[in-house]
């Protein structure tokens, strides 16, 4: 793809957005993916550009809740090679597995998470961690996994599923939740893009330019999840989960 001005412009833009939502409640694949998909690229060299761009916003964004602070070290050496390992899974079988299925189940998850943050008005805004268990552990491993795999395999709404788990299974409030999510995040990303690289699906001329700005966006992002806390990201969780809802939804729709 040629990079003229108006194209950088317009990816360091889309980038900066996407990695600004993206450090702070996850789905900035949402719109990173399809305006590289718009500009023209085909399916798979998207997906592998797009996960380039956002290793770089996710390296950014997990630095900067590490360095404050904001994230479990222990629980994120346990549960981050089940995340490499299945993103690693996931990239492999992208060309075999159809998308139409994935993409119903991650609606009805999207769904039921919107409906449950909404209703449980006090879900994530105070922390109830209590110290880890044999079930909270293990639950914790599968579904590191299993979202690792999604995202090696497709990736919109990765965030949103960690940060929801993270609430959901261990008690932290939304502003931890997000910091353990982005590193796992950056996990997957990492092991995924290995996998994307090899088979020749990034272009890296559109990914580093797309990624330098995500590296803006997710720094600024990060830091604002971090200073305005929950009142900030639980609205945005709601909004980007509704958006993702209403995006696959549609693309079900018309095809």
């Amino acid at each position: 793809m040629e990079l003229d001005i108006s194209t950088i412009v317009l990816l360091a833009l889309i980038g900066f957005l996407a990695a600004f939502i993206d450090s702070c409640v996850g789905g900035g694949g949402l719109i990173s993916l399809p305006a590289l998909l718009g500009l023209g690229l085909p399916p798979h060299l998207a997906l592998g550009t797009n996960k380039l761009a956002g290793t770089l916003s996710s390296l950014t964004s997990s630095i900067t809740f590490i360095s404050m602070g904001k994230f479990d070290k222990k629980l994120m050496l346990i549960l981050t090679p089940f995340s490499l390992i299945g993103a690693w899974l996931g990239a492999l079988t992208v060309l075999d597995i159809p998308q139409g299925f994935l993409n119903t189940l991650v609606i009805i998850m999207m769904g039921l998470i919107f409906v449950y943050t909404l209703l449980n008005k006090k879900f994530g805004h105070e922390a109830n961690f209590k110290g880890y268990t044999t079930f909270t552990i293990s639950w914790g491993i599968l579904f590191a996994f299993l979202i690792g795999f999604y995202d090696g395999f497709f990736g919109p709404g990765t965030g949103s599923f960690l940060i929801f788990l993270m609430v959901l299974l261990f008690g932290y409030d939304f502003v931890i939740a997000a910091g353990n999510g982005r590193v796992l995040n950056l996990a997957s990303n990492i092991s995924s893009l290995a996998v994307f690289i090899w088979n020749g699906k990034v272009l890296f001329s559109t990914g580093l330019v797309m990624g330098l700005a995500m590296i803006l966006g997710a720094t600024i992002g990060a830091r604002v999840a971090v200073m305005t806390g929950v009142r900030y990201v639980r609205p945005l969780f709601l909004l980007v989960s509704v958006s993702l809802i209403t995006k696959m939804v549609y693309e079900l729709i018309i095809k």
